[in-house]
């Protein structure tokens, strides 16, 4: 920003004022971003001497970049947009029809959806290979929740399961199942034999039966149980929690060391607390009738004991699957701004496209 001419004279003297400095200052602006429409003009070359001959001229045609869609319209980079604005993001195909109108384009949600299934196509093969690395992991967590599609009349409880690999393979897996049946987990998880990290679903029993995986249980689904019933036995739910919290006590001191250092530390420090916590939970199971909500929580940690004290004998465990939780919640958001999906089809490429954009 400069003076003009006439303010630069010296309202004194009337000679010309020189610059002696300048004060600067800094904005943030947004410049939204826009659509570009890109002419492809391939080039075709023939030999015209062998055509006035008589013969077959032999064509050339320039080859242009590869699209992302054969024979579609949509750029890859609008095919990133729409798959981390509806998986990473969580808006819902429709809105997007709307922000797109709003900049003088429209694509109706119908098309966006046939391209994301088409770029759920074009990934699978990266899918599967994040998926072997998961299965390569000694630790997978997962966890699942309800995914609806919709059905005759009503919309049907398919699921969406999430494993998640250990710190040598990060990589966070998707997959689309029609219900809850542990064929799901018992697919995806065929080749594995290391630690499964989960909550009490008996389902995962079957996955986990006659092979060698080892399956760990959470403490925070424990934990949870505990505190649902502290209304009625307020004591207990007290004893129980500061005890819990002991242990969690012992994981903050052992978040930075190596495995075989949290595991000693462990079992110093953890070993003792769950001792002294089984007997507690003994003797509450006696006291306490079968029917009584305390009661409930208690057989529920009695009765995955063995699974909730995995973590003591490999240090590599995590105390709860609390990873895998958090996951999941980003499906609980795109479902709860997308409402469900249409078919088989798009519950494989939510699973695919989520896995990718998490």
């Amino acid at each position: 920003y400069e003076l003009s001419a006439a303010q630069r004279a010296c309202p004194c003297c009337g000679e010309t004022r020189p610059e002696i400095g300048a004060d600067e200052s800094w904005q943030v602006e947004y410049i939204p971003g826009r659509f570009e429409r890109i002419h492809h003009v391939r080039k075709k070359y023939a030999c015209t001497g062998c055509e006035r001959q008589g013969e077959h001229p032999r064509m050339e045609v320039a080859v242009k970049p590869e699209a992302a869609i054969d024979k579609g319209m949509a750029g890859p980079g609008l095919l990133a947009y729409i798959v981390t604005s509806k998986f990473a993001d969580y808006l819902p195909l429709y809105r997007l029809e709307d922000i797109f109108q709003r900049q003088g384009f429209e694509i109706s949600r119908a098309t966006q959806s046939v391209w994301c299934g088409d770029v759920a196509d074009l990934v699978e093969p990266l899918y599967q290979l994040m998926a072997d690395r998961v299965r390569a992991s000694h630790v997978v967590a997962t966890d699942d929740t309800i995914m609806p599609m919709l059905s005759i009349g009503k919309t049907a409880n398919a699921r969406m399961w999430v494993y998640v690999g250990d710190d040598a393979h990060p990589y966070n897996v998707f997959h689309f199942t029609l219900d809850r049946g542990r064929d799901g987990p018992k697919h995806f998880l065929r080749d594995y034999r290391q630690v499964l990290l989960a909550d009490a679903y008996g389902g995962y029993n079957g996955v986990v039966a006659g092979n060698e995986i080892t399956r760990a249980g959470c403490w925070s689904h424990a934990r949870r149980k505990i505190i649902e019933a502290e209304k009625a036995a307020p004591e207990i739910a007290q004893q129980t929690i500061e005890i819990v919290r002991a242990l969690y006590a012992v994981e903050k001191q052992a978040a930075q060391l190596s495995v075989a250092e949290r595991l000693l530390l462990r079992q110093s420090q953890s070993a003792p607390v769950l001792a002294q916590l089984r007997q507690k939970l003994l003797r509450w199971k006696e006291l306490l009738l079968p029917k009584h909500p305390m009661a409930e929580a208690v057989n529920y940690t009695l009765g995955q004991w063995a699974e909730l004290n995995v973590f003591c004998s490999d240090g590599a465990v995590p105390i709860d699957n609390n990873i895998s939780e958090r996951e999941m919640k980003r499906v609980v958001l795109n479902r709860k701004n997308s409402l469900f999906v249409g078919n088989p089809r798009g519950g494989r490429t939510a699973a695919i496209l989520a896995s990718l954009t998490s």
